[in-house]
Formats: C-alpha cells, structure tokens, sequence
C-alpha cells in the first residue's frame, strides 16, 4: 500500500536533507574552498583538478555500489552508506595535514553523492503516490541547491579556519544520517535474485547517456573553479566570492519546481533551454569575470539551471527505466559524474597553459552541444493533483509502483 501523505512529506524533506550535505556540503564545497586549499597545501590548477577528478570518479564507482546496494538490500542501505560516507569524507578533509590524505576525504566525500542518488530516487519511486512522485524527486534533488547555499556562510564564520567549516559539515552530516535511518524504512526493496533490467539500454538511453556527459562536462568549470576564478582572475575578496557562492546555492532552490515545467513545456523544449541558458551562464563567468553584478547574475543562473537539468536527468531516467529506477538514475548520474571527471582537469589544464576563462569558454562551448542530444518529444498525461496537465517525454508514462515502504 502506498504511504501516507504525511510520510511522502518527511521523505522528501530528509531526502532533500542528504542531497544537501552530500552534494551541497561534501562534494561542491571542495569549489569554495579551492582558493584555500590551493594555498595551504600548495596546489597548482591542474591538482585542483585532478582531485575534483578523483571525487567524481568516486561517484562514478558509489552509483555502480548503491544500484546494486538499493536492488539487494532496498534504498535505506544506500541512503545510510551515502550519509556515512559524506561524514567520514568531510570529517578526514578537515583534519588532512597532507595534499594525500585532503584528496582521499574529498574522494570518499564525493563518493557519498553517487550513493545518495540512486537510493532516494528509488525510495521516493516506491514511496510516492505517482501524482506527485515527479514534484517529491525534483524537490528532493533541489537540496544541492541548500546544500551549496549553507556552505557559504559557514565558510564565512569560519574565515580564517577553513578547518572549522568541514568539521560543521561533517558534524551536520552525520545529523541528517541518523534522520535518514529513523526516515527510511528498510522494507520495499527489490527481491534478491532480481536482476539488470531488460533491456539493459533501451532506446531512450541514446540521447540520455550522451546529454548526461555533456552537462557533466560543462558544468565542471563552475562547480571546481567557479570561486577560484572569481579570487585569482575576478580579484574578489573572501567576502564578495562566497556571496556569489551562496547566491548560486539559493538559486538552485528554484530547480525544485522543474516538475511543474516540464509538466507544461516537456523534458525536451526544457533541456535545450537550459543548455543554453547554462552555456551563457558559464561564459558569463568568464567575459565578465572582474564584475560583481555580472558573476552574480551568471551564479544565479547557472545554479537555478544546474539543478533544473539535473532534475530533467531524474525524471527522464526513471521513464527510461519505470521498473528500477534506481538504475535509471544511476547511468544518467553515472555519465554525469563521468563528464565531469574529465572536464575537471582538463579546465585546470587550460588554467595553467593559457587562463581559465578559456577553459570556461570551453565549456560553454560544451553545453551548447548538449542541446543536440534533447530527448525526442513524445506527449502523455500525467495528473498533479491539481488539474491533468499535457506532459511531453521522452518514453511511454511509468505504472505506479505498488511497493511501499513498511
């Protein structure tokens, strides 16, 4: 039997609480304090690099573990690996006396994200009613967005001890871990001897896999080098970059209302919109670099864009795959991380043999390319709870999942 109302909700909120401290706080933080740790442990741009590229090859390998975690022992083991991870990372991040041991913490915190992913996107699959599943996973995954917006006081308090932050991080994470293991129930998952879902790439996956590499791509210059070309080229104090920062977090709130949109616009007019609209955000940061308003107004719109794409890759992997979702986000992030891991260090490279607003013109370059991978439009119908609304995807509508959560 589906769950309660008032159970949907506290999913959602926790959910969106453990996207938060892993993406928000674990992953994407290591880009506000990229200024910092290149200073204390005497990073050059292609290292900073190198280790944002460790931490997303990391997620690559924790979304492979928490598709085969979720399948085996249902999404509570993944969500609780994602929360203890998160911990573990940030905490060995803040006590790093090395560049070694600050690149395994930013490792397995960015781990922390591939298992978090999969797990909740199949918590709220089998949890919530399917009239509002699509609004529960948006909101959910909305919490990057809060996630990078708190970092960015905290990294205020705590100027002059970057230290202090990551242990609030770690601190904070290790809080939304024991509400995950309260929140979600350990029944409603997949039977044991379930297999790969067949076929195991279905069409959709054709423009899914590729679209995905490419936000990956793109996004990797902001996400690692945002604030550290901000500081190093922009000339922006402390100050004045964490306000862009925390800027772009509170915009990524707006990306919660994705299923509202592509309810009315469709996965596919929805995606190349915010290719594009991502391409100038991105390029933004590097013609108007030395502008406050200008990076402000860029933060603004790559964070608001980011979080509504990366939704559009949720919703679009579980239609991809309606009987393991899991699986269908975790190849869609699975390639995201996978683009990511290798735009990384090729920014920091361009970085260091030329400037990095070319690698940043670079990746605008790579967003717009991403538009010719837009899902193909197919129209469906789908009820909200409020009134139908005409729904334009990419794959036939799922069938509502009857396997709750106990």
């Amino acid at each position: 039997m589906v769950s309660s109302h008032k159970r949907e909700l506290t999913l959602t909120a926790a959910g969106l609480a453990l996207i938060a401290v892993s993406y928000g706080l674990a992953r994407y933080a290591y880009g506000l304090f990229a200024p910092t740790l290149r200073a204390e442990f005497d990073l050059d741009g292609g290292t900073l690099g190198a280790i944002a590229a460790g931490s997303y090859v990391a997620y690559c390998l924790a979304v492979a573990a928490s598709t085969a975690i979720t399948a085996r022992w249902g999404a509570r083991a993944g969500a609780l690996a994602a929360g203890t991870t998160a911990t573990t990372g940030t905490a060995l991040i803040a006590a790093a006396p090395s560049a070694a041991l600050l690149t395994l913490g930013v490792v397995l915190a960015g781990a922390s994200t591939g298992l978090a992913s999969p797990s909740l996107a199949d918590a709220v699959s089998r949890t919530v009613r399917v009239t509002r599943r699509d609004r529960a996973q948006t909101v959910v995954n909305a919490g990057t967005g809060l996630g990078v917006l708190v970092s960015g006081p905290v990294a205020l308090l705590a100027v002059g001890d970057w230290r202090l932050a990551w242990w609030a991080f770690a601190a904070t994470s290790a809080l939304v871990t024991l509400w995950i293991a309260r929140v979600v129930a350990p029944g409603g998952q997949a039977k044991p001897g379930d297999g790969l879902p067949v076929p195991l790439f279905p069409p959709a996956t054709g423009r899914l896999l590729p679209a995905a590499a490419m936000l990956g791509l793109a996004s990797a210059a902001i996400w690692t080098f945002g604030r550290d070309i901000a500081v190093g080229i922009g000339g922006l104090g402390e100050t004045e970059s964490t306000v862009v920062w925390i800027v772009l977090g509170a915009s990524g709130l707006i990306g919660a209302f994705t299923a509202e949109l592509t309810s009315r616009a469709g996965l596919r007019r929805t995606w190349s919109a915010g290719m594009v609209l991502f391409a100038v955000a991105t390029a933004l940061f590097a013609l108007a670099t030395r502008s406050l308003p200008a990076l402000i107004v860029a933060a603004a719109l790559f964070g608001a864009v980011y979080i509504g794409l990366t939704s559009v890759l949720i919703l679009w992997g579980t239609r991809a795959y309606p009987a393991s979702p899991a699986f269908g986000v975790g190849v869609a992030f699975l390639m995201l991380a996978l683009g990511q891991a290798a735009g990384a260090p090729l920014i920091g490279f361009l970085g260091d043999v030329a400037d990095l607003r070319v690698g940043f013109l670079a990746a605008a370059v790579m967003a717009l390319l991403g538009v010719l991978f837009a899902p193909p439009e197919q129209t469906t119908t789908y009820n909200f709870g409020i009134r139908s609304l005409s729904r334009v995807s990419s794959v036939p509508p799922q069938r509502e999942s009857r396997a709750g959560c106990a």
